[in-house]
Order: C-alpha cells, then structure tokens, then sequence
C-alpha cells in the first residue's frame, strides 16, 4: 500500500504582523524541546520580535509600528 500524501502545510505572511501557519507542523525550540501545537487550528507566530509568548504571537506588533509588507516575487 502506498504511503499517505503528507498534509499541505501553509504559511502566510500578514501585512504589519504575524506569520499565520494552517496545516500540522512540529515546532522545535533552540534545545530541542517540542511545542505542542495542535493541526486543527492556525497558529500565528510573532514577527516582529516583541511578543511575550515567543515563538507565539500575542499582538504586540499592532501597538509597536511593526511594518512589514513583504510580497512574494519570481527568483532567478
């Protein structure tokens, strides 16, 4: 029996703040350790550096001027 197509992971970058990340993923601290992050549900994970839930967002961006509008363009 063939292996099971892996679940599409996607990333989108907000405008002025976090990235949004729909689909199951494993997030791995700088030791090691493993957030537990349930793949039912987005997590949004903080950009802008000044979030007291790191890797986490917790909108810390939309009272810092965080700016950022990055947008995807072809690659050589």
């Amino acid at each position: 029996m063939p292996p099971e197509p892996a679940a599409l992971v996607e990333i989108k970058v907000r405008d002025d703040g976090p990235y949004k990340v729909t689909g199951p993923v494993r997030l791995i601290d700088a030791d090691g350790g493993v957030f537990d992050v349930p793949g039912d549900r987005p997590i949004a994970l903080c950009r802008c550096g000044l979030s007291r839930d790191k890797p986490f967002c917790d909108a810390a961006h939309k009272s810092s001027g965080f700016d950022s509008c990055v947008r995807a363009a072809a690659r050589a």
